[in-house]
């Protein structure tokens, strides 16, 4: 043990009582200062403070349940020692590391392994999270001198007009102004309608070749009477009543 020379306050934990003062005397002769002795039945029921160890001794490592409860007794780089222990090194390796302790080395019988150099729970801010001052300034509005947008003055008169109600008549399973297979909501009668009408409007044909004119050189049977004049060759929409008539 003259790895641990120097070190001031130990604790040896203990399972077999025969020559068991012979056994402190040694470590108090190898590290030159005080040593605690505790059974490892009793660990769990002691009350040592934080960080009151710079080396803890383990007699028998069968303490499975008290690595951490031992990580939190030694001081910041304390060290942990163990000899004559049960069952494959690498397990109890793999115990002692998943319980915080790093630099675990493994000699003849026995273990040893170290406290990191910090206290258990403490924090360091990172390097990238410090504050930039100006950075933060960057998006910062001081309120009064900053000009306001008026919200109605990002609508123009088009923004406000109403829709036209007949194309917001939309399929409820297509989500569009297209009937589904199987439509019951009238949509695809009405959207037929739209269609035969607009076929028999492009189909309606003149007679006389006058019915752009007004009214005043249609015939009594004119489809489009009634109706203001138009430019020849302009699409006029009939009334489904008047498709109906004879040209």
């Amino acid at each position: 043990m003259e790895q641990f020379k120097g070190l001031q306050k130990s604790l040896y934990i203990w399972t077999d009582s025969a020559d068991l003062d012979k056994r402190v005397e040694q470590l108090k002769t190898a590290t030159g200062g005080e040593v605690a002795v505790e059974n490892v039945h009793r660990l769990s029921f002691s009350s040592y403070a934080n960080s009151s160890f710079d080396l803890i001794v383990i007699e028998c490592a069968q303490l499975t349940d008290n690595y951490v409860k031992l990580l939190h007794m030694l001081k910041p780089s304390g060290k942990l020692h163990l000899f004559s222990f049960i069952g494959p090194a690498s397990s109890l390796l793999q115990e002692i590391k998943l319980s915080g302790f790093i630099n675990c080395s493994e000699g003849t019988d026995t273990l040893t392994a170290e406290k990191p150099g910090y206290e258990t729970g403490s924090s360091a801010r990172l390097s990238f999270a410090k504050k930039n001052a100006s950075a933060l300034n960057v998006w910062k509005i001081s309120g009064d001198d900053e000009e306001l947008i008026d919200e109605e003055d990002l609508l123009d008169e088009e923004d406000k007009q109403k829709p036209d109600p007949a194309g917001l008549k939309v399929c409820s399973t297509t989500g569009k102004r297209k009937a589904c297979r199987n439509c019951s909501c009238g949509l695809a009668e009405e959207l037929e309608s739209e269609k035969q009408t607009a076929t028999a409007s492009e189909n309606a044909k003149s007679s006389c070749g006058n019915c752009y004119l007004g009214d005043a050189f249609r015939c009594s049977t004119c489809p489009y009477l009634g109706m203001p004049a138009f430019k020849p060759g302009e699409k006029v929409q009939l009334a489904d009543n008047l498709l109906k008539s004879d040209i």
